[in-house]
């Protein structure tokens, strides 16, 4: 057991009393002072409390004349608990209700003897694992999610407002949008954090800015870690999102005019894959593939023969709307044939293929690109994977080809989220994912629902409301908003409707997955979601869904 003690002048000798009192019965950690001259208790509050949220030591003993002071500053710091004891009982209750880590204590309050006892049993005391006091501690924990930005409270009340709107939003509601997830704590505080300040035009060890030390290691981090993840050759992590990871490998690439065979954005492509109101549709001559009609999955036979017929620089794969499996290894051998770069865009899949929950392009493609959101659950921003042979011409196709300063605060928060990404847990996350959609997607289809390909091997799935119900995608997606559960309108493929009405919706389940539903939760939102689009005028069933809704999600907190 690691125990970290400081103390101010006021609780100078108190500090050398429980020092003697505890040697030999755990390694402690002298943080100071040093010496009865006064000094500022902040200061050793400080260096205790930053011990015990690094994780370096067990428990903190803070001591300054009231214990006020350093329990206070203590606070401040995530992951920390200080309690101010002056009883053994509240040393006992701190440690078993509330989870205390650290115990701060007066100095004029209790004597050197009693001091002890309080030590011996606040580190001697388990907390209780009771449901309760768990709950509570969680709670405690994450006050809301509002102490991250609560100072905004004062400085900005507007900006605070909107922020609590959206925590509100995503604590009482269903969020099912495919392109959506929720953030772990750790990756907001990077996105958040000093790195923000830092102009860092080019490379680690390459920037045209001095002062980049710091945040070279934060994007080596990055970068390292995101090849170790997919198994990369490197790794290029500036990218501000997805369209300009796509844009950087253009611009690696090909030349104005030149040739990209991809998936139509009508059947379920995007539009930086060469949509004509898209920058990519009107630099480049796209040529699209469509799903078969009647299978509504991808004909990788006809795509060879227009691969083998257009002759693409880039044969481009990967979807925003496809809810079946990608045959990476087949797209290979096409593109060996037609002797073209392969390019695959994950943004939607990579945390399925991070988890092994979806074969990985990584392998067979020339380029992989991706968002980090999405799947991932990671901040907003875009990266791209590529063979060694075309690091040289990405890099400087990103910067200075298209880029100014990355964001050095985001690109921290990638690396946080590719180092969470290498746990075991995320590989059961991204098989939940997939199987929280497959029993969500059959309950919804059971109910008489037409599916768009008959079902789904990832994590979303598109519902056919038109030839089901004779309503829109967007009506469709305002009675389910109304009703507390949050989907998108969505063309399908083939589709007779306009895309500002669609005939679909698109439903995803890494947010919900994200917040720890599984199974049972899936079989009780589909009926919900048929429940209302059987009675899409019926505000009462809206009213009812929305109420079970946010009775369901109570029980599932947002990270």
């Amino acid at each position: 057991m690691k125990i970290a003690i400081g103390a101010d002048h006021g609780g100078y000798e108190l500090k050398g009393a429980l020092l003697t009192a505890l040697a030999g019965k755990a390694e402690l950690i002298d943080k100071g002072t040093t010496s009865r001259e006064s000094c500022d208790y902040p200061d050793y509050a400080q260096a205790v409390a930053l011990a015990v949220a690094k994780g370096e030591v067990d428990f903190g003993i803070l001591v300054c004349t009231s214990g006020i002071g350093v329990s206070m500053t203590a606070n401040r710091f995530q992951n920390v608990r200080a309690a101010l004891c002056r009883t053994v009982d509240e040393a006992v209750v701190s440690r078993q209700h509330n989870g205390a880590n650290v115990l701060c204590l007066g100095a004029k309050a209790v004597s050197a003897a009693y001091a002890a006892e309080i030590a011996a049993a606040f580190i001697a005391t388990p907390e209780d694992a009771s449901e309760r006091h768990a709950r509570r501690r969680a709670k405690l924990e994450r006050a809301g999610r509002l102490s991250d930005v609560s100072g905004l409270a004062q400085d900005d009340p507007e900006v605070f407002a909107a922020i609590v709107a959206q925590t509100e939003q995503e604590d009482t509601e269903i969020n099912l949008i495919a392109s959506e997830n929720t953030s772990s704590r750790a990756c907001r505080e990077a996105a958040g954090s000093v790195l923000m300040n830092k102009y860092a035009e080019g490379y680690p060890g390459k920037r045209w800015y001095s002062g980049c030390v710091p945040v070279d290691a934060a994007e080596e981090l990055a970068r390292t870690r995101a090849c170790a993840l997919f198994g990369a050759e490197h790794a290029n992590v500036q990218p501000h999102c997805g369209s300009a990871a796509n844009m950087a490998v253009y611009f690696a690439t090909l030349q104005p005019g030149d040739t990209i065979l991809s998936m139509s954005l009508d059947q379920g492509g995007h539009l930086s894959h060469g949509s004509p109101v898209n920058f990519s549709g009107k630099i480049y001559n796209i040529v699209p593939y469509t799903v078969n009609r009647e299978t509504e999955r991808l004909d990788y036979d006809a795509i060879e023969r227009l691969a083998l017929e257009v002759k693409p620089k880039i044969l481009l794969t990967g979807a925003s709307a496809y809810p079946r499996a990608i045959d990476f290894r087949r797209v290979r051998e096409i593109c060996d044939k037609v002797g073209c770069i392969m390019m695959v865009d994950m943004a939607h899949i990579a945390g399925l293929v991070a988890g092994g929950a979806h074969e990985s392009p990584v392998p067979y493609a020339d380029f992989v690109t991706t968002t980090t959101h999405k799947t991932l659950g990671g901040p907003r921003g875009g990266m791209v994977l590529c063979k060694a042979k075309w690091a040289k011409a990405l890099d400087s196709a990103v910067f200075p080809g298209m880029q100014g300063g990355p964001l050095e605060n985001i690109i921290a928060a990638k690396a946080v989220v590719f180092k969470e990404w290498m746990s075991e847990a995320k590989k059961g996350y991204a098989q939940q994912v997939v199987r929280n959609c497959q029993v969500l997607c059959k309950t919804v289809q059971d109910r008489g629902y037409r599916i768009v390909s008959g079902g789904t091997d990832n994590h979303l799935f598109l519902v056919d409301v038109k030839s089901t119900k004779g309503i829109t995608g967007k009506e469709a997606a305002a009675a389910l908003d109304a009703a507390g559960i949050v989907v998108n309108k969505n063309t399908i493929p083939y589709d007779t409707e306009s895309p500002f009405k669609t005939s679909g919706i698109r439903v995803g389940t890494a947010s919900v997955t994200t917040r720890g539903m599984k199974e049972p939760e899936m079989i009780k939102i589909g009926t919900w979601i048929a429940d209302v689009l059987d009675n899409i005028a019926d505000t009462a069933v809206q009213a009812r869904v929305k109420r079970a809704a946010k009775e369901l999600v109570a029980g599932f907190p947002v990270p």
